[in-house]
């Protein structure tokens, strides 16, 4: 770590809604470095999907600039937003967005024929990172077939397939029980530690931020708090009232 990897300069987002303006972002700055894992917390509201849409080249800034190693978003035109999107980031969300029709492998196999990969080398590839995430029995299962924290694996095996920098995982334990949730944190954790990927999540899951690096918190579209780890208390205490033990 230590090298930005992502760098977010004055950012403003400002969205009309009839004779009013609503603020979504207020001059947000943040740099988050190559391997960092990043928590992004806030209430409903807050700017956190909006941020998040910012990194990810799914919005533009109404002010300030947004750079990924080392490349403004805004500069890019549709075609090279795509494949920035389809090389540089994997995106999990909260709802898995599977195609319901097709199997494990084939859900994960997509990303990587998006990326120009021929068809049986993106079912390798599917079959290698589905076993990497410990699904190697459930390849040619439909998402209806199995549990949601395993349609979660899944979701993230299309995230990593393309070996991208960053992951963007938008409330990625929401849908899921406590134990299942864990699971999931830690998997993510791992893709940092073992891969050096990127990892940002906007999550209220406080379980999230005893494998975070960082912890931003955002209110009414700023940042109000920004911690390390060494100064969040992860074993006693709370955050927001909630307890973080």
């Amino acid at each position: 770590m230590g090298d930005t990897l992502i760098a977010i300069r004055g950012v403003t987002k400002t969205y009309p809604r009839g004779d009013q303006v609503v603020h979504a972002l207020r001059g947000v700055n943040l740099d988050i470095e190559t391997g960092q894992y990043i928590s992004i917390m806030g209430p409903s509201g807050s700017g956190k999907s909006t941020l998040f849409n910012m990194i990810g080249g799914l919005d533009m800034p109404t002010e300030g600039e947004v750079r990924v190693d080392g490349c403004r978003l805004a500069a890019l035109d549709s075609d090279q937003l795509a494949w920035f999107r389809c090389h540089k980031i994997g995106f999990i969300f909260q709802s898995f967005n599977l195609v319901n029709t097709m199997t494990a492998q084939e859900n994960v196999a997509i990303a990587r024929t998006f990326a120009g990969v021929s068809y049986a080398e993106a079912m390798a590839d599917a079959a290698q990172v589905l076993t990497r995430v410990g699904l190697e029995h459930r390849l040619t299962h439909l998402p209806s077939q199995v549990s949601g924290g395993q349609q979660q694996r899944i979701a993230i095996a299309r995230a990593l397939v393309n070996r991208p920098m960053i992951i963007l995982a938008d409330e990625p334990t929401g849908n899921l029980d406590l134990k299942t949730g864990q699971d999931i944190i830690d998997l993510l954790y791992e893709m940092k530690t073992v891969f050096g990927i990127t990892v940002v999540t906007a999550t209220h899951d406080m379980k999230m931020i005893s494998a975070s690096d960082r912890l931003v918190k955002l209110r009414s579209g700023a940042v109000e708090e920004m911690m390390t780890r060494a100064e969040m208390n992860v074993s006693i205490g709370t955050i927001d009232g909630e307890s973080v033990a």
